[in-house]
């Protein structure tokens, strides 16, 4: 990157942590760096829960996604508005009228204690696995972009967003994703933008748009019903409503977002910011995705976007096969881009019957050029064991250090950095919080002073800042990074989800029914992904969005069964 790029983006990175240590230098009580004094606006709730679910892995993975499969993975987002509905409705007043700091002090009222302590012991291992991977997920990438040790990329970010999260809690936290969504949003419109501006001259948006649907990438809407489908309008609108009202419902780290709102209507009016925004910006997100696919038909892409794993390879005794693979994909990619004009002239020319012909010559070098790139994929694999050869989170990012002009480049990876920081200072934030309120004034030491409780907050939100960066130099990556943390998400949100289900509609429910039933439901959802996972499942198998409905559901069963087993009257808040 040229300095211009590095002035962008560390001057970006530090004026938001100085801004945040400086916006709320007056916190001095627990109820201030807890939940931000109660006094945040409604459309600052609504960004603020935004930036915390707009991950860097969001910017990351997204527009891979988009570029391999298609837009199709904004099928996962439908259902959010009905969750953020069902939330403002049902959980929020509840909250409100209990005056809690974390959502987890609510079930000891209506349950007792241990019920509070489980929701909030799942909530904890959920949330510092995800933390590490929300640091590690753009550290990985960055690394490898910048050239910097993986290492010490991960320690800059967890340390930026350590400084703020300590020093202002929750209201440094939301004055902060402010500016982090901006940032976010401005510089990924850009991008799209300047992609529109980087194809061949003559080739404009609705030629881009005309090539990517007849290639299948405009794929938005699949109603075809099938468990092991993970993005289809029915996960859409069942199992991501289960994950949606779990995450916003009953994961502090959102929960703690709205709780700071001035009143119950502010609160309501930032989660329906969120679910009338998110979709509207995943769906852009994807086609910036579509549209870096659609200029690499008219661009040579290489045979793998990990350059560090390509420059290994070629120091190998695979290098000539290698080398072979790419003269393949080169030689298809420029058979492929003639093709692409003929269609683009069938199109303006209106004449369906080359159109068709066209399109399936199209299809049939891309599936090609598609094969080409698998076993590029399975080359590196043996030569490099062990390497993660899944390419997708790569493919954005080496668009942007390609083809965009300096200072763009810079603000793009401030767009990661910045994300990456948002998502885990709410993280850090909540874990703290969770940490003070449902364990150590709870447990360990009670009656304390305010000053003493904000110390500790600040501590236990330092130590987590702390294992964070531990756990995220430990990792490897997944298939996915988006996919990676919707899939920890599904695995420990749904037991939550039907603690909370049962203690909201179900008065009747007592607390070791609940109890029991949560344990349960947990073991048998790590199971099923166990099966899933060893393809010991048979002929049956599951989405992990799935997860979210089947576990909650059967919380809900499970706690009906045991309490009919043995009835006794619950202590209902």
């Amino acid at each position: 990157m040229s300095w211009i790029d590095w002035a962008v983006l560390f001057g970006t990175l530090i004026s938001i942590v100085v801004y945040g240590v400086w916006k709320t230098r007056g916190n001095k009580d627990i109820d201030s760096y807890l939940r931000g004094g109660d006094d945040v606006k409604w459309w600052a709730i609504g960004l603020s829960i935004m930036a915390t679910q707009a991950s860097a892995i969001t910017f990351l993975s997204t527009p891979g996604q988009a570029y391999t499969e298609g837009m199709g993975f904004v099928q996962f987002y439908f259902g959010l508005p009905v969750a953020m509905i069902i939330i403002s409705v049902f959980f929020l007043p509840i909250y409100y009228r209990a005056k809690v700091y974390t959502a987890y002090e609510y079930l000891e009222s209506r349950f007792d204690l241990k019920t509070r302590m489980l929701a909030a012991f799942i909530f904890l291992i959920q949330r510092g696995l995800a933390a590490g991977i929300t640091i590690y997920a753009p550290s990985i990438i960055l690394s490898s972009l910048l050239g910097w040790p993986l290492q010490a990329t991960t320690i800059v970010i967890g340390i930026l967003v350590i400084i703020y999260t300590v020093s202002g809690g929750t209201a440094a936290v939301t004055q902060t994703q402010k500016q982090q969504m901006a940032v976010m949003m401005g510089g990924m419109i850009i991008a799209g933008i300047l992609v529109i501006y980087s194809l061949p001259s003559g080739v404009g948006f609705n030629d881009a748009l005309n090539v990517a649907g007849k290639m299948d990438k405009l794929n938005v809407i699949t109603f075809d019903f099938n468990l092991e489908d993970r993005y289809n309008i029915w996960s859409g609108l069942t199992g991501a409503v289960f994950l949606f009202m779990s995450y916003f419902g009953t994961d502090q780290s959102q929960v703690q977002r709205y709780l700071s709102g001035k009143t119950l209507s502010e609160s309501r009016l930032g989660l329906m910011m969120n679910g009338l925004l998110k979709v509207p910006m995943q769906f852009i997100i994807l086609l910036i995705g579509v549209l870096v696919f659609v200029y690499y038909q008219y661009n040579q892409p290489p045979v793998f976007f990990n350059d560090n794993l390509t420059e290994q390879v070629m120091s190998t005794e695979y290098a000539d096969d290698f080398r072979s693979l790419e003269a393949d994909y080169f030689e298809i990619f420029n058979s492929k881009r003639e093709t692409v004009f003929q269609l683009n002239d069938a199109i303006d020319a209106g004449d369906e019957a080359v159109i068709t012909d066209v399109q399936a010559e199209l299809n049939t070098l891309q599936r090609n050029s598609d094969e080409v790139r698998a076993e590029a994929k399975a080359l590196l694999s043996t030569a490099l064991p062990g390497a993660e050869t899944n390419d997708k989170d790569y493919i954005f990012m080496t668009y942007v250090m390609d083809v965009l002009p300096k200072g763009i480049i810079g603000l793009l990876f401030a767009v990661i950095f910045s994300a990456a920081m948002s998502s885990t200072s709410s993280e850090l934030n909540a874990l703290g919080s969770t940490t003070t309120i449902d364990f150590y004034k709870r447990r360990i030491k009670q009656g304390q002073t305010d000053t003493h409780y904000l110390k500790s907050s600040k501590l236990f939100t330092l130590s987590w800042g702390i294992i964070a960066i531990i756990f995220a130099s430990t990792l490897s990556l997944f298939e996915n990074l988006i996919q990676a943390v919707n899939l920890i998400g599904s695995l420990f949100y749904p037991t939550v989800l039907g603690i909370f289900v049962v203690a909201f509609f179900f008065k009747n429910i007592r607390s070791n029914a609940v109890f029991m039933g949560a344990i349960l439901s947990q073991a048998l959802i790590i199971l099923v992904h166990y099966l899933n996972v060893i393809g010991e499942a048979g002929a049956f198998t599951m989405g992990f969005l799935w997860y979210n409905a089947l576990g909650c559901i059967l919380v809900v069963l499970f706690s009906y069964f045991f309490n009919l087993v043995k009835p006794e009257k619950p202590s209902v808040a």
